[in-house]
């Protein structure tokens, strides 16, 4: 019960009771009666504190700060909080550490990082007891928020399984109804719904903290339920094509946001799972797309697919809205900080963000958080190349949704039912490759960092060489087996004559 009030807090609808109510609902562990406050995290200078108690007598931090229970939650053991371990944190400059040590780095440490495969293994060893982690405080007085312990549930890597799973569950089922949009269609009029820039907008947005993932996953899935209504009620080629384009634009955080949020949710050596599941519901859903619509559009209507579009949309949009938890950990811990220097009346409570950022406008960073992508993209051959064949791959796959009709429809004269079938081909193909990369991460990889520690990024590739044979082959397959009954159409055609 308590994790599913802890989901539906964080969830859009949780956090804009909050914003309603002044916060007089769905209560974080610091806004509760008795919470105590990590001594690290108390000013300790007399006369900063004396001016800082008279200006927030009206919220009883003294009396607060006296209790000793700590923070009620399901997930995490009872943890002393002022016996914490030191530790170091990135993006703070050694000259501004006050003390070192090989405790546990932050876990949302860069993502393929070293220090993140470090603290992967110490938060998730199953033997390791949980430990207070003392804030870094830097030579100017300052203190960055940090979890409060390993085993802090407010962060997304220690979660329960089933918190995770549930989480992933809403990504995945958001990205198949997106993906499935793209081609359901098809049945129709054949037309595919292109994503253009969205990706490259949405996806650097979801990286600022004071937005998070949640804001621009709510706000763009919200439009994108909208959008489907006058779709499917357009009465005219260039109001559908408009349409189509806008849905493919809001629809776009699940292709750029989708594979971040799994990061948020799973370690280093497990993330490959999460990711391979994403990536299976965005190939599923234009697979499935013409199959949900290959029957019902000709026994009613055309608009019909876009009917089907809405009716899965509306369903999960309301589940984002009440049971989509914030994953992004730098968003977390800016609003654990807020809320800290609100409760201990230190101002010197911040984010190594907030340090970073301090002095930037907000539209600023907005600006330098698009660019950066884009800039990214270019510069890195190696992300470029990567980019250039992901493009070619889609680009490949989308074209079937055109060259299958003409195929099964002209020349086997498939109907468009029988012919949507045909593309739960794609489905096999997923779970089959989907098994050869789990045994791969299974018994090879995760091993293999375990014990050498992490490789070039590049040794991740290894089963993408061998796997990029399959597109070439598998179009040479499609091309020959059409062009032989072509022939034998051809030839038996000409007998008859």
């Amino acid at each position: 019960m308590d994790t599913i009030k802890e989901i539906v807090r964080d969830a859009p609808f949780g956090q804009l009771v909050r914003y309603a109510t002044r916060n007089r609902f769905f209560k974080y562990p610091e806004e509760l009666p008795g919470f105590k406050i990590p001594s690290a995290y108390i000013e300790k200078d007399t006369s900063a504190s004396a001016s800082q108690s008279q200006a927030h007598s009206d919220n009883s931090a003294a009396a607060i700060r006296q209790s000793i229970s700590t923070p009620a939650t399901t997930d995490s053991p009872q943890v002393d909080l002022e016996k914490p371990h030191s530790r170091t944190a990135e993006g703070v400059n050694a000259s501004d550490r006050n003390s070192t040590s090989t405790a546990p780095l932050p876990s949302h440490a860069l993502p393929f990082s070293p220090s993140r495969l470090e603290a992967d293994l110490a938060l998730h060893a199953t033997h390791s007891p949980a430990h207070g982690i003392a804030p870094v405080k830097t030579a100017d007085g300052l203190i960055l928020a940090e979890w409060y312990t390993t085993t802090d549930t407010a962060n997304p890597q220690n979660w329960s399984q089933g918190k995770k799973a549930w989480t992933a569950f809403l990504i995945c089922l958001y990205t198949f109804i997106v993906y499935a949009g793209s081609s359901i269609y098809v049945s129709s009029t054949l037309l595919v719904m292109r994503y253009g820039i969205g990706p490259l907008l949405f996806a650097p947005l979801s990286e600022v903290p004071q937005l998070g993932r949640n804001i621009p996953y709510i706000t763009t899935f919200a439009l994108f339920t909208i959008l489907t209504l006058p779709t499917a009620l357009v009465d005219n080629l260039g109001g559908f094509l408009f349409l189509r384009f806008l849905l493919g634009f809001f629809g776009s955080p699940c292709l750029a946001n989708g594979g971040a949020t799994m990061q948020d949710l799973y370690s280093l050596l497990h993330i490959p799972y999460g990711l391979a599941f994403w990536t299976a519901a965005a190939f599923a859903g234009p697979a499935l797309g013409p199959l949900l619509s290959g029957f019902s559009v000709y026994a009613e209507n055309w608009r019909w697919s876009q009917w089907e579009l809405l009716w899965m949309a509306a369903p999960v949009f309301l589940l984002f809205f009440f049971f989509l938890p914030e994953t992004q950990p730098t968003t977390i811990l800016l609003h654990r900080s807020a809320r800290l220097r609100a409760l201990t009346g230190n101002p010197n409570i911040h984010t190594q963000t907030e340090i970073d950022r301090k002095g930037t406008k907000f539209s600023a960073t907005l600006l330098d958080t698009l660019i950066k992508p884009l800039e990214i993209c270019v510069k890195d051959p190696a992300l470029f190349f990567i980019n250039v064949y992901s493009a070619l791959t889609y680009g490949i796959y989308y074209s079937f949704f055109e060259v299958f009709n003409m195929v099964y429809l002209e020349i086997y004269g498939f109907s468009v039912g029988q012919m949507a079938i045909v593309f739960l081909s794609i489905i096999v193909g997923c779970v089959l490759a989907m098994t050869i990369y789990f045994s791969y991460l299974r018994f090879y990889l995760i091993p293999d960092i375990l014990k050498q520690g992490l490789r070039p990024q590049e040794h991740r590739l290894v089963p993408a060489i061998f796997a990029s044979f399959g597109v070439p082959i598998g179009l040479f397959i499609f091309g020959e087996s059409d062009h032989t009954t072509r022939t034998e159409t051809s030839g038996t055609n000409s007998d008859f004559a």
